[in-house]
């Protein structure tokens, strides 16, 4: 009986012969697919949607996987961190992610996949996710990683203010970036490779 079992199974696996065959047959189709360059990946023409939830859960899933066991420092709403943050949001991050009452830019119309408008409250991200995000960027989409020019407590500080943003008004934006203790190249000073 088990004999038989084996055998009915066997009948209905496909031969390593085929999958070998239809692997190289994948693979050949992948590589012409990919020199005629049929994808169009200009920034002025969005992916197909498929292609967009395929990318943008990969972006999650990937960055979910790599905060895990992140822990926020104990001080996060410490309103010297927000202040700190808000300056060094207002010099390198509103470009793209804008802020409230903040135009949109040159730049942030250009880009695609477009920044998310951290202002807005369906933006809220885990603490841990949003510093793996800024210390080590996005590919293919315009991210930065911060990590390379930046200390983790100046990415902490960018957190914690990220943190405040959605549902602050105009004014309070402006007030708190306005406050920052010192200006983006005086926080950088001291860090290496930085003149």
């Amino acid at each position: 009986m088990e004999r038989e079992r084996s055998g009915m199974l066997r009948r209905h696996l496909p031969s390593l012969s085929f999958v070998a065959v239809l692997t190289t047959l994948v693979a050949i189709g992948a590589a012409v697919f990919i020199y005629l360059g049929v994808y169009d990946v200009a920034a002025d023409q969005p992916h197909t949607r498929p292609v967009f939830a395929l990318l943008e859960t990969l972006r999650d899933r990937s960055i979910t996987v790599r905060a895990r066991g992140i822990k926020p420092p104990p001080d996060l709403d410490a309103p010297e961190r927000v202040r700190i943050g808000a300056g060094l949001y207002g010099e390198m991050c509103s470009g793209c992610h804008l802020g409230p009452g903040v135009e949109q830019s040159e730049m942030s119309q250009g880009l695609y996949p477009r920044a998310p408008e951290l202002a807005k409250a369906e933006h809220t991200h885990d603490p841990a996710e949003a510093f793996w995000t800024i210390k080590h960027g996005v590919k293919l989409s315009a991210m930065p990683a911060w990590g390379k020019t930046h200390s983790d407590p100046l990415i902490w500080d960018m957190v914690a203010f990220v943190r405040k943003l959605p549902g602050m008004t105009p004014e309070q934006y402006k007030s708190l970036v306005a406050s920052a203790p010192a200006d983006h190249d005086e926080m950088m000073k001291d860090m290496p490779g930085m003149k």
